[in-house]
């Protein structure tokens, strides 16, 4: 039984088997094909399809020997690329004769789809492929014989780091024992083995075939992968553009498997995900938002979906970021870097007319859907509506970043109890509504994420005159060190940013407890002169930031002297004590 609401069946015949095609959305819409792996049936992309089928016409198949496909006899030389490739023709002639199709293949299916987009007979059927945990046995094939030819200690360890993670390869060419396995102990315990190494609910998936489509499937490497391996095409060019998306965490395949993929596809566009191997289960949003960039680019004549040229765009590109405190300084900084990464941008601040110049600007520098929205993060109520909103109007954040902050000067015993509510409103509870509704809403989506707060030096730099405003940023550390413990099994990282002496408005907005308004003026703009001298632009900030998200970073010093502050706190304390009965800048 099919777990694809909605799908109409069609049964293709070919090669003296049957096929069971399913399709999603409507006919007359582009054509996205997506082809599954191994030892996966069609119900692999029960989570993605429906999402694609929203814009596309989506047909899946199940391979031969799979799901409710029926198997060759026999099975020996059943599974050769050229006979599967047989069944992709026959599939797209019966689901979109008149017009090419957009391929779409993870595993094996991606192993598959390479043979499909760089063999002659497949040319002018196919207008895109996007590729994931699958490379080309070609490609492959040559990547091993450069290492064995011209080894450098580099080529050696990338060798040996491939073998090591295709161990079960060497084990799916044992006679019989894989058959026996799947059928037995490891078909039965396979949808709990997803669920511990690759946090896949439990559910519909994978569908009660396993245990035969693994056994069957066992013949896709014994077909394929020594016959290909040992005489690779030297020339498997693709003949459309090609969209690789590499998960990160992957525990059989390496990265540097495509270091040389230019070379084979002249137009190429690159994604990273911080995801392990089955992401068409575990990250299905961001696979769907991805796969419908580059379909929608390819049909209208642009075949690159990232025009994004910021430095780390093969990462963020379509993920949807949030930032508040964007109308200036860091935040707008940080708005701008994820815009030029190709990131959805929705810029919040408490002034309407900077978010809007803030989205403004983003649309400018590579992220055409930006948005402005205001709010005050203090206000719980209104945090709540705009948490609402923006997964209603926009999604699921992607990155939060919260950002809004404001400074307060001034000792102890001058700080009233009002000026301790509005930076702790501000500084912390700013930080904890957006933590609370974004992030729950990261963790039922159940597809990872990453929270980044700003805190400050001040956080573990004590200082006699910012008893209020450091007691708020060691808070947000405190809260984001907690925090990221706890959402550490959910794959959503959590980062705090502790930049020093940063040249931002903050400075002239900054109030100071316990003196005239006069006064406080004068301070102001000598605290921004002296942090103008200082000059240490938020850009930097902003690149720290996007870097900590995709290192996924704990606590983050950005300045040279709030990486000397947090070196000293941890093997000179007292030194810092010292430096805390100096007058700050704020």
């Amino acid at each position: 039984m099919t777990v694809l609401r909605d799908a109409r069946e069609r049964r293709v015949r070919t090669g003296g088997i049957e096929l069971c095609v399913a399709e999603l959305g409507d006919p007359s819409a582009p054509t996205v094909v997506l082809i599954h792996g191994y030892p996966d049936s069609k119900e692999v992309w029960s989570e993605v399809a429906p999402r694609l089928a929203e814009r596309f016409h989506v047909v899946l198949y199940d391979v031969r020997g799979h799901g409710r496909s029926t198997a060759p006899r026999p099975l020996r030389g059943g599974f050769t690329l050229e006979k599967l490739t047989d069944d992709f023709l026959a599939v797209i002639d019966a689901v979109s004769p008149d017009r090419p199709v957009h391929l779409v293949g993870h595993d094996w299916g991606s192993v598959q789809a390479w043979e499909f987009v760089t063999v002659r007979r497949t040319e002018g059927r196919v207008a895109s492929f996007t590729s994931m945990s699958g490379p080309s046995l070609d490609h492959l094939g040559l990547w091993i014989d450069k290492r064995l030819r011209r080894p450098t200690p580099r080529r050696v360890a990338q060798l040996v780091g491939q073998g090591a993670k295709s161990w079960y390869v060497y084990a799916l060419h044992t006679p019989r024992l894989p058959e026996l396995a799947w059928r037995g102990p490891l078909g039965t315990h396979w949808p709990r083995l997803l669920e511990r190494a690759e946090k896949i609910p439990r559910g519909t998936y994978p569908t009660a075939s396993l245990p035969r489509d693994a056994a069957h499937g066992a013949w896709l490497y014994r077909d394929n992968i020594r016959p290909r391996l040992r005489r690779p095409r030297r020339d498997a060019y693709a003949h459309a553009p090609v969209q690789l998306i590499t998960p990160l965490d992957d525990a059989f395949l390496s990265e540097t498997l495509y270091d040389d993929l230019d070379r084979w596809v002249p137009q190429l566009t690159r994604r990273t995900l911080p995801a392990k191997h089955w992401i068409p289960r575990t990250r299905p949003d961001r696979l769907a938002a991805w796969i419908t960039e580059f379909v929608t680019s390819v049909e209208g004549g642009r075949p690159d979906a990232s025009p994004a040229t910021g430095k780390y765009a093969d990462r963020f590109g379509g993920q949807l970021v949030l930032v508040t405190g964007a109308g200036s300084g860091i935040g707008r900084a940080t708005a701008f870097a994820f815009a030029e990464a190709g990131a959805r941008v929705v810029a919040v601040d408490r002034d309407a007319e900077a978010a809007a110049r803030t989205a403004e600007l983003s649309r400018l520098l590579g992220a055409p859907r930006s948005w402005a929205e205001t709010v005050d993060v203090s206000d719980e109520q209104a945090m709540e509506k705009l948490a609402a909103k923006v997964a209603a109007e926009y999604g699921v954040v992607d990155v939060l970043v919260n950002n809004a902050g404001i400074g307060l000067g001034g000792s102890f015993f001058d700080t009233t109890p009002e000026d301790w509510k509005k930076v702790l409103d501000v500084n912390l509870w700013g930080v904890i509504h957006g933590c609370r509704l974004f992030g729950r809403q990261m963790t039922e989506r159940g597809q990872g994420g990453h929270i980044v707060n700003t805190a400050s030096a001040a956080a573990y730099q004590p200082s006699k005159a910012l008893s209020a405003y450091g007691t708020s940023k060691a808070a947000v550390l405190m809260l984001s060190e907690c925090l990221r413990a706890e959402l550490a099994g959910q794959g959503i990282g959590v980062s705090a940013i502790c930049p020093g002496f940063v040249n931002t408005n903050i400075t002239s907005t900054a109030r100071f407890a316990g003196v005239d308004a006069e006064e406080e003026k004068r301070r102001q703009k000598r605290t921004a002169r002296l942090y103008g001298l200082r000059n240490y632009p938020p850009e930097k900030v902003a690149d720290a930031i996007l870097r900590a998200v995709v290192r996924n970073e704990a606590v983050v010093p950005v300045t040279p002297e709030a990486r000397g502050a947090r070196l000293l706190s941890r093997l000179a304390p007292g030194a810092l004590r010292a430096i805390a009965r100096l007058e700050p800048p704020l």
